[in-house]
């Protein structure tokens, strides 16, 4: 994606807006705060839609079952109640800067740790099992952090990762669809340094933090009008509206239109899907 021009558009991925500054702000304080009203329900529209791919490779690796298990940046607590009622773990950590989305789960076996990943000082001791999805892209130090994952888990400990990945239509860039994407990818690297160009290295990096039985899948699901995806996409755009006009890739009859579209039954697009990785400490 090239972040200078509002039509002049690559095959390069997601995220990847070269010559965009990046910035030092903060998700869920610059962007997508907490206690807007409508937060949860935009963070459980995602949930909908890849919490059964989560469980489902969770349940393929055998992970979490009895073990001791991190959840990196808990939301709504979605994947933490699958951990805790389905999988049977013995005790899930749930580390997030903001955790009042998790006020009403009561379980002996939680503990919530109100803390950022990037705290030099956190201390939480060993997993069996750390998941973190949608989490690392937004964080500039990711390479850090996930060597730092990484020293956190036990021996025979999994470590999953997931973060956004996307499927531009390049014999189309001028749609207000494909704009109205970028010029969202671009204000998010502006404004709180979400970043996703690397996210296809994330194998590699699990390999050179001496993890094994490394491996990787891309999940597309489908962006169906109506449907809890494309409601994320959607109120995504509408709570990010003034940073997008601001990156003058778009203006405000774009993103109408682009809204219009995730609505219509004409929608017939690949969406932003997510890459996994994941591998075993020996």
């Amino acid at each position: 994606m090239d972040g200078q021009g509002g039509h002049r558009r690559s095959a390069r991925g997601v995220g990847d807006v070269s010559g965009a500054p990046v910035s030092e702000g903060d998700y869920g304080k610059d962007l997508f705060e907490p206690e807007h009203p409508e937060e949860a329900e935009r963070i459980d529209a995602a949930a909908l839609v890849y919490d059964p791919v989560t469980v489902r490779r969770l349940l393929a690796l055998g992970a979490g079952r009895g073990g001791r298990c991190l959840e990196v940046g808990a939301g709504t607590g979605t994947v933490l109640r699958w951990l805790l009622d389905e999988a049977g773990s013995r005790e899930v950590v749930a580390l997030d800067r903001d955790t009042s989305g998790l006020g009403s789960l009561a379980d002996a076996r939680l503990r919530v740790v109100t803390a950022d990943l990037r705290d030099e000082g956190l201390d939480l001791g060993g997993f069996d099992l750390i998941h973190a999805r949608f989490v690392l892209m937004h964080l500039p130090e990711r390479r850090r952090l996930i060597a730092r994952l990484a020293e956190w888990l036990n021996p025979g400990g999994w470590l999953v990762l997931g973060d956004a990945v996307e499927m531009p239509n390049v014999l189309d860039p001028g749609s207000a669809y494909r704009r109205t994407m970028d010029a969202m990818w671009q204000a998010l690297r502006t404004t709180i340094g979400t970043d996703t160009s690397t996210v296809p290295a994330y194998p590699h990096f699990l390999r050179e933090e001496g993890l094994w039985q490394v491996a990787g899948e891309l999940v597309c699901p489908p962006l169906v009008a109506d449907r809890p995806l494309a409601r994320f996409w959607s109120e995504t755009w509408n709570r990010m509206r003034p940073a997008l006009v601001e990156t003058g890739l778009v203006d405000s009859a774009v993103v109408e239109e682009a809204l219009a579209y995730l609505a219509s039954p004409d929608l017939a697009e690949f969406g932003p899907g997510m890459a996994m990785a994941w591998g075993q400490k020996p």
